[in-house]
Order: C-alpha cells, then sequence, then structure tokens
C-alpha cells in the first residue's frame, strides 16, 4: 500500500518541479551576469574535456581548441541547472521520507522498550508471588509436621495443645 503512494507522490512532485526547472532554465540564459558566468564555465569545461580526450585518444594537446558557439554553452548549464533543481527537490522529499521513518522506527522501538519493561516487571511481581506462596506451603508442612499425619485428620487439635490429649467427645 505505501509503495503505490510513495511513487504517486514521487511522479506528482517531478511533475510540478518541471515547469519550476523550466523557468529557472529560460532565466538562467536571459540573465546577462549569471549568462557570462556560464558560458566561461562552459568554455572552461569544453577546454578541459576536449584536451582530455585528446590525450586520452594520443593526439596532439597544443592545438587551438575552438570555442562552443554560444548559444550552446548557454543551454548545457541551463540544462544542468534545471535538472539540479528537480534533483535537489527530489532528494530533498527522500530526505524528509528517511527523516519520517527513522522518528516512526524509534517511536516503535520505544513502544516496545515500554512493552519488554511492562513484561519483566510482571515477571518479577509473578517471581514475588510464587516465592510468597512457597513460603507459606513450607509453613504449612511445618504445621502438618508437627502435628503428624493424623494432625491433618483431626481438626480439633490445635496447634498450641500438641503435647495435650484431645477430649473425647
Amino acid at each position: 500500500m505505501i509503495l503505490p503512494v510513495v511513487k504517486l507522490g514521487t511522479l506528482a512532485l517531478k511533475t510540478a518541479c518541471k515547469p519550476i526547472a523550466n523557468r529557472l532554465k529560460k532565466e538562467a540564459g536571459l540573465h546577462p551576469r549569471f549568462r557570462q558566468f556560464i558560458i566561461n564555465i562552459a568554455q572552461a569545461n569544453h577546454r578541459f574535456t576536449t584536451n582530455m580526450q585528446r590525450r586520452i585518444y594520443g593526439h596532439s594537446t597544443d592545438v587551438a581548441i575552438r570555442p562552443l558557439d554560444e548559444e550552446k554553452a548557454v543551454q548545457a548549464p541551463a540544462d544542468l541547472l534545471g535538472e539540479l533543481f528537480v534533483f535537489s527537490v527530489a532528494g530533498a522529499a527522500v530526505f524528509f521520507e528517511v527523516q519520517r521513518s527513522s522518528r516512526s522506527e524509534a517511536r516503535k522501538e520505544e513502544q516496545r522498550k515500554q512493552e519488554l519493561e511492562a513484561m519483566k516487571q510482571r515477571d518479577d511481581d509473578l517471581a514475588q508471588e510464587i516465592e510468597l506462596l512457597q513460603q507459606k506451603i513450607e509453613e504449612l508442612e511445618q504445621l502438618a509436621r508437627g502435628r503428624g499425619f493424623a494432625g491433618l485428620f483431626n481438626p480439633r487439635r490445635t496447634h498450641g495443645t500438641e503435647g495435650v490429649k484431645a477430649k473425647p467427645s
């Protein structure tokens, strides 16, 4: 039951985040300072990756690298920004779900501990009651031994009159 709800919630969250991410991408490409910043980063990334590819394939690295087209340089980081936004929102949702689950598990564990403590207390109470009953049984056995076997069946004879014979009726 919970898995379909989580999947549905995740899908709804992604669906709600995509328009926001698209708006971010659009605004990122239009803002002049941010646009120049991402163009510089994209060009540096392009030079780095091109040099790495040339080294890996054994080509010359001292060749001039043509810069990226400005629109391509803006598009890649803007797409990355939009995807990072969607990923961040999804990550935050997962984080909060894990926190909620953790708190729920902690409450359940605390409840289990309380139940276990109550069971231990009940066990201790029962052990004390058994010990008290054993003491009473032992006292009764001592009384019975003091009267003898016949003393158990003679109700007129009391504990204080053990040495005295009972009067016949």
